[in-house]
């Protein structure tokens, strides 16, 4: 496959996991009307665990589970559990665009953790750059424009960023220590069992045909959606391919209006324009940088 062939490919599959993500979240919003939080959190970890085992172990058997680095595994499940919770709330009470355009303002502070980490050198420039994502991250949010209480609605978004933040670096270490498919197993299958003996207080029997659509909606979009991007970087650099991971904001658009006749008011489009301009002022500082 020639190099233009591959990029078109790479971006490709970018593109159809982005649509595919912002499928999962309307999965997971819908199934939060009529469930409680964690029953629809374990389902979904639960569906995604069995379509990626189906995916997996048929090709690598029981081999894609062996790990050098169970503590990296543990931590980053972890951190992709938490960041399941907080991104429930944030889906329950935000309009989808809007939370995807928050969690695409991980990247810069994904750029900002990494000097804190590993020492690595931060220009002011990209300093100038997280401080307006996270004034655009605030101007999307505007915890004010509800009558709720603040607390949730200001940690919640937070949360999304920190946690996921985490989640992403150490998911970058592990690619260089363990196959990407043992990184997503463990990252599936650990939340089900971990939170499994909760089961018996959080149970609720669910009759909507609807309801279990959704939750196989969830399972099958976030399995193949992360193998496609998995693949995506097989093709294309990822210099290539991020600046299409903001299609999902777009798609997050189009489902929240199909779905919940929700769309996100002008100040809120703003700044998920603020947010996708800083972050592709940040990727062509990265790739300036290496050229």
């Amino acid at each position: 496959m020639s190099s233009s062939h591959a990029a078109l490919a790479g971006i490709g599959l970018t593109v159809l996991a982005c649509a595919l993500f912002a499928l999962l979240d309307s999965g997971t919003k819908y199934a939060g009307q009529y469930l409680p939080m964690l029953l629809v959190i374990w389902l979904r970890f639960l569906a995604q665990a069995l379509v990626t085992s189906a995916l997996v172990l048929p090709r690598q058997g029981w081999q894609a589970l062996r790990t050098e680095h169970p503590k990296f595994q543990i931590s980053r499940a972890v951190s992709g559990a938490l960041t399941t919770v907080f991104a429930f709330y944030c889906i329950q009470h935000m309009p989808l665009a809007n939370f995807t355009a928050v969690w695409s303002a991980g990247p810069l502070l994904i750029v900002v953790a990494s000097t804190v980490l590993f020492g690595e050198k931060v220009s002011p420039a990209r300093w100038g750059l997280l401080v307006v994502g996270l004034l655009a991250v605030i101007a999307i949010v505007r915890p004010e424009q509800d009558d709720a209480a603040l607390g949730w609605a200001v940690l919640a978004p937070v949360g999304v960023l920190l946690c996921g933040t985490t989640y992403q670096l150490l998911g970058s270490r592990l690619s260089r220590l363990d196959a990407p498919t043992t990184t997503q197993l463990y990252s599936t299958w650990l939340p089900v069992l971990v939170t499994a003996p909760a089961l018996p207080w959080i149970w609720q029997s669910i009759t909507e045909w609807q309801l279990w659509l959704a939750i196989a909606v969830m399972g099958i979009c976030s399995g193949i959606g992360h193998l496609l991007l998995l693949h995506a970087y097989k093709y294309a650099l990822p210099s290539v391919v991020s600046p299409f991971l903001y299609s999902q904001i777009g798609f997050a658009m189009l489902m929240g209006w199909l779905f919940f006749n929700q769309l996100p008011d002008g100040v809120s489009i703003a700044g998920m324009g603020v947010i996708m301009a800083c972050g592709l002022c940040s990727i062509w500082m990265s790739v300036r940088g290496k050229a």
